[in-house]
């Protein structure tokens, strides 16, 4: 069983930046059997940059819940599952050091969509999402990229071609 992972962040890396937005579709090689996605805010300012790149910004998630709102949450869907993410570290530092922050444990192995591009579809032009998204078909709708719920639900289809190439 699978857990993809997008999280979008206030920019920075895992030590200083923080979750701004997080998806998670769980995924048992075939289907989408669970879902969650929410904004989070993340009680410190959004880089002009991440609200150029995503939309989001510190307007937006004034409203939405602390990241220890959702925490126990987020650790329940993830726990005992295989982590995966389209650059994995990013998203996997970001969440296992926000909730340690919330008191949870996190320390699921994890997979890495880039890699198994990499090993799978050597000829590809380019590993990015969005780029490797377009060669293969996998559509994500305007205004979803760079969005986490956009992104994890690309990077699932992903994870299940690469997984159907993974056995031929």
């Amino acid at each position: 069983m699978y857990a993809v992972v997008d999280i979008e962040a206030t920019g920075g890396n895992h030590i200083k930046g923080r979750i701004i937005e997080v998806a998670i579709y769980i995924f048992d090689g075939e289907k989408i059997i669970d879902e969650f996605a929410t904004l989070i805010n993340p009680e410190t300012s959004i880089d002009w940059y991440v609200t150029k790149l995503t939309g989001i910004s510190n307007n937006t998630v004034k409203d939405a819940p602390k990241f220890k709102e959702v925490a126990e949450r987020i650790a329940t869907l993830v726990k005992g599952k295989i982590f995966v993410a389209h650059d994995v570290d990013f998203d996997y530092k970001f969440l296992k050091t926000e909730l340690k922050k919330a008191g949870c444990e996190f320390d699921e192995p994890k997979a890495c969509t880039v890699k198994l591009s990499e090993k799978h579809l050597p000829n590809a032009t380019s590993y990015s999402l969005g780029n490797l998204c377009e060669e293969l078909g996998i559509i994500i709708p305007e205004g979803d990229r760079h969005r986490a719920a956009g992104d994890a639900l690309a990077t699932t289809k992903l994870l299940g071609l690469l997984l159907g190439l993974g056995t031929k």
